[in-house]
């Protein structure tokens, strides 16, 4: 099928099949567009929920640091809470203050013993 443009007056010939008119051929494109913009929104629809879980939570500003306990064989969170129970620690000893990372393997099993005799009250 032939259609003449009227701002150029240029002949355009559709592709495809040629037995359909043009009122058919405007059909035919507008149903492929509706296809393909159904299948576009429903893959849409079917990611997000996917992309919005895993998306990462906010967290905090500060690290987190675990320690292993090796006689006890257990993980615990280094936080404020571990950090004021290490040092009732040494109170408790009656030894100056010395950071959990400086003490050699032998101190930090001894801390880990008496944390595992005196838990939190909370």
């Amino acid at each position: 099928m032939e259609h003449l443009s009227c701002a150029k007056k240029r002949i355009v010939k559709l592709a495809g099949n040629p037995n359909l008119e043009f009122s058919e051929w405007e059909e035919y494109i507008l149903l492929h567009i509706n296809r393909y913009f159904s299948l576009l929104l429903l893959g849409a629809a079917l990611a997000a929920p996917a992309v919005t879980m895993a998306g990462p939570k906010p967290q905090e500003a500060r690290v987190q640091l675990r320690v292993y306990d090796r006689d006890h064989r257990d993980y615990h969170n280094w936080d404020d809470r571990e950090d004021r129970a290490y040092r009732r620690y040494y109170v408790v000893q009656h030894r100056t203050y010395r950071g959990y990372d400086r003490q050699n393997a032998r101190a930090q099993r001894n801390y880990w013993k008496w944390r595992h005799n005196h838990p939190d009250n909370d």
